[in-house]
């Protein structure tokens, strides 16, 4: 049976993520594309619906991101959302200008129930807006299904040809009823199935691999997270000795992390797999000497990683494929993909220098978001504790180290998030925040200990609550617990003076504090 698919078309809004992100929840398998993705490739994907996204452009403006009338005539059902609703209009024959009130926030909807969009929605619903332009006309053949006080068109339909125009975000929580409409969009008039599932991709990709690698040899990038975990488990369930498992300890890990890894995945852990611990310390330390720049301490990072792999690689004598632990927002954000602006390089995702020595880069995951990972890492037998384990980016602490990382540096951030992290646990905290961890700050200030003046670290703690890691909120940790883990941090750990906590949400910061 071929997977069916729901195409999102990105035209560089900030929701576009999580707009795919929605789609998978219902169990419909969803990628993103840029607007700039030709109308026969789209057309070979044989997609049962596609979504246009928001984005920052007046669809009326000479450079503003547009697509070909061709994309509404290809008797596939299309959703146009904030953005993407305004250019159907606007491609159609409709008329959208500058609206004369801003719409931004929560806005009460009157919705028509008879549109096959709306079933078993609210007459009057709770809905997030977010636009300064507006749809004054629809096009013709359209009907108005929507309006709000100030938007005399709030969603638009033309039935007979499947295409749907919507002003607001019901991809985002605030849109009380968004996912049920998107679900509407999904299964009633795109006619999915909904049979996306775990245990079809976990199966369905051990085959793939299998059948990509033949007689091949493996090397994976192991760092012991959630994600180069469930990618090594994977490769071994499907080519088993052909697997090698390099771990790089590049001295920028928690406290302990590298043993701790070796006891699960090395010659005495429960996978059995071909396992090559390479303690490179000294060697990270001096490339990141004076960088403080956080992208280029991530390109360093990640370039670095290649050529220790490239090393192992000649050690061991003929590799042919890399496997790396890339997922879904990880692609995305490092601007592949669709039209987001880089957010941040990822050490494994694309930009491999010319001369990497490998036939091929597998990337098991890559079409997954970290919940979905999460699910995988079961259906492999991955204990729970494994697979919800703390995320941790590839760059580890070098990006959660602010300025220039050394040796001194990562002993304080470590020490500090172990405290951190122990505390999170000792009050039940654990398991209810998505993720928890400790940075330290390029801020010094002056302190009191003891009778002693001190001109020491500040370090943050960072904790946020998410369901897809695309938006966060802060969490809401009790003020004790703080307390007790501000007490502990600056009486063990030597050359911090001052504790911070972090409440900024995603967007505009991200979940990482670099």
């Amino acid at each position: 049976m071929s997977r069916e698919k729901i195409v999102v078309i990105d035209f560089g809004g900030q929701y576009n993520q999580l707009v795919a992100r929605r789609i998978r929840e219902c169990k419909v398998y969803c990628e993103i594309y840029s607007y700039k993705t030709d109308i026969e490739t789209i057309k070979k994907m044989n997609p049962k619906g596609i979504i246009l996204t928001g984005g920052p452009d007046s669809c009326y403006g000479e450079n503003a991101a547009t697509c070909n009338q061709a994309l509404f005539e290809l008797g596939i059902p299309v959703l146009g959302l904030c953005y993407g609703a305004q250019l159907m209009m606007h491609v159609l024959g409709g008329h959208v200008c500058k609206a004369p009130v801003r719409e931004y926030g929560k806005i009460l909807v009157d919705i028509d129930k008879n549109s096959m969009l709306f079933n078993n929605i609210s007459e009057k619903t709770i809905c997030w807006m977010s636009h300064n332009d507006y749809i004054e006309t629809v096009a013709p053949g359209f009907q108005i299904i929507a309006h709000t006080a100030d938007c005399p068109v709030a969603a638009a339909q033309w039935e007979e040809k499947k295409l749907y125009a919507i002003q607001f975000h019901p991809e985002v929580l605030h849109t009380t009823e968004g996912t049920k409409m998107l679900s509407n969009f999904i299964f009633h008039i795109c006619d999915c199935r909904g049979d996306w599932k775990m245990d079809s991709f976990v199966e369905n990709s051990i085959k793939e691999i299998r059948k990509k690698v033949g007689k091949g040899k493996v090397l994976c990038a192991l760092s012991g997270g959630v994600d180069s975990s469930v990618a090594a488990v994977l490769l071994a369930k499907a080519v088993g000795s052909q697997l090698t498992c390099v771990f790089v300890d590049h001295g920028l890990l928690r406290k302990n992390e590298g043993d701790e890894v070796e006891e699960v995945f090395g010659p005495h852990g429960p996978y059995s797999l071909n396992f090559i611990r390479v303690n490179a310390q000294k060697r990270f330390y001096e490339k990141l000497k004076g960088i403080d720049e956080p992208e280029q301490k991530r390109k360093i990072i990640g370039e670095e990683f290649i050529r220790v792999f490239e090393e192992e690689a000649k050690k061991i004598g003929a590799v042919d494929f890399l496997v790396q632990g890339t997922i879904y927002p990880d692609v995305v954000e490092s601007g592949l993909g669709g039209e987001s602006a880089v957010i941040k390089s990822h050490h494994n995702v694309g930009g491999l220098p010319d001369y990497v020595n490998f036939e091929e880069i597998i990337e098991p995951l890559r079409d997954l978001f970290k919940d979905e990972v999460r699910k995988a890492g079961l259906e492999l037998g991955i204990p729970e504790t494994l697979v919800y384990r703390q995320p941790f980016p590839g760059p580890g602490l070098g990006i959660r180290i602010v300025g220039e990382v050394t040796a001194e540096k990562v002993r304080m951030v470590q020490e500090a998030d172990a405290i951190y992290r122990e505390e999170i646990a000792k009050a039940g905290l654990d398991k209810s925040i998505g993720q928890y961890f400790a940075a330290l700050t390029n801020m010094r200030s002056v302190g009191v200990m003891g009778d002693e003046r001190t001109y020491d670290y500040a370090v943050a703690l960072r904790a946020v609550n998410t369901i897809d890691f695309m938006t966060a909120e802060t969490a809401e940790i009790p003020f004790s617990v703080l307390t007790k883990v501000m007490n502990r941090i600056i009486n063990e750990v030597k050359g911090i003076n001052r504790v911070l906590y972090d409440l900024t949400s995603k967007p505009p910061g991200t979940i990482e504090f670099e």
